[in-house]
């Protein structure tokens, strides 16, 4: 039973004696308070989310970033969708929210076996649940517009199986590839009519034209009526530089909640070298303005996007071997920033 100290009446008779026991127990006590706040429920912590202004906060109603990582499409790499690596990620990397991209349109993807996407998706949001972590659930399409009546089902589905939990967010359009913005609401406002009627306050993210890129124009004629809802922001900084950065400056100034939901430190492709000094300019201009991300993505494809390296075990308990140079570097931007508070950054 760690942390029980057994009194023995006897030893206890000198003052020398008591006072090192009372020292002993203290210290199981301080240990016991460290250990726990290391491996502490940190949805328990921060509690339900909500949207003020453009700003992600807490149940108290404080600020707050979360950051993590975004698992692969679910069709290419179901091997690392397990309660382990959840923990891992959680425990080793110091991740505060998972992404779970459901793939939609490819073979084997949702549409073509929905019960199978839905179980590897609730194992994921399950062992989130389980570990005190916040959780993406993110319908991977880039045509979900073609398939209204399938995505409304199934995040009717995850709401009622979810939504009691401060926990889940709901991605609700992933990367919008050849909608226009106005397609792109029209879908977002059926899929967040059906999920407030059954979850009335969970954040819902929705995206925007040119894979999540065109924030301006859902900054300008932004969802009316609707709480909690934050717009997905991607980037890839080895292609996205100062200009899309200045367009979603613009959208915040509009008072556009913006979440990058995925962003990678290579070329929007997934290839090319990682843009570490652009990848670090991204890292601060999300510090600076308390924006929350996920990392694409736990995949051991060989591109550079990818964090594992090919054939890296499916369980987690990665060493540093096991890991990409873009794997490296994002563990470590983890194990750094979700140990500090959030405060905006000094400094180019």
């Amino acid at each position: 039973m760690t942390g029980f100290i057994r009194f023995d009446r006897t030893a206890a008779q000198t003052p020398l004696t008591r006072a090192m026991l009372l020292v002993g127990a203290f210290l199981v006590c301080v240990t016991n308070t460290f250990a726990q706040s290391r491996s502490g429920d940190f949805v328990a912590e921060h509690g339900q989310l909500s949207v003020s202004g453009t700003q992600l906060v807490d149940s108290a109603g404080a600020p707050i970033v979360l950051r993590g990582m975004s698992f692969g499409w679910h069709v290419w790499w179901p091997q690392f969708w397990n309660a382990d690596v959840v923990s891992w990620l959680r425990d080793d990397w110091n991740c505060t929210v998972l992404r779970a991209a459901m793939g939609i349109e490819p073979r084997g993807g949702y549409l073509q076996s929905s019960e199978e996407a839905k179980q590897i998706v609730k194992t994921v949001v399950d062992a989130c649940i389980q570990n005190g972590m916040y959780v993406i659930i993110d319908w991977h399409d880039h045509n979900a517009s073609k398939h209204l009546d399938e995505s409304k089902e199934f995040f009717v589905e995850m709401a009622q199986t979810y939504g009691a939990h401060p926990n889940v967010i709901y991605e609700i359009y992933n990367e919008p590839e050849g909608d226009t913005w106005e397609e792109v609401k029209q879908y977002a406002e059926s899929i967040i009519a059906a999920i407030r009627e059954v979850d009335p306050d969970n954040i819902i993210l929705v995206g925007s034209p040119h894979w999540d890129q065109d924030v301006h124009l859902a900054a300008d004629d932004p969802i009316d009526g609707v709480a909690n809802v934050m717009y997905a922001l991607h980037f890839y900084a080895g292609t996205h530089k100062q200009s899309l950065r200045d367009n979603a400056d613009y959208a915040l100034s509009k008072g556009l909640p913006l979440f990058v939901s995925e962003y990678g430190g290579c070329e929007a492709s997934g290839l090319g070298k990682l843009d570490l000094p652009e990848w670090d300019r991204w890292v601060k201009w999300m510090e600076d303005r308390k924006i929350s991300w996920c990392k694409w993505c736990i995949g051991d494809k060989e591109e550079t996007c990818a964090a594992l390296i090919p054939r890296a075990r499916s369980t987690g308990g990665w060493s540093q071997s096991d890991l990409t140079h873009s794997g490296v570097y994002v563990r470590n931007l983890l194990r750094r920033l979700n140990q500090a508070p959030v405060t905006p950054s000094s400094g180019e």
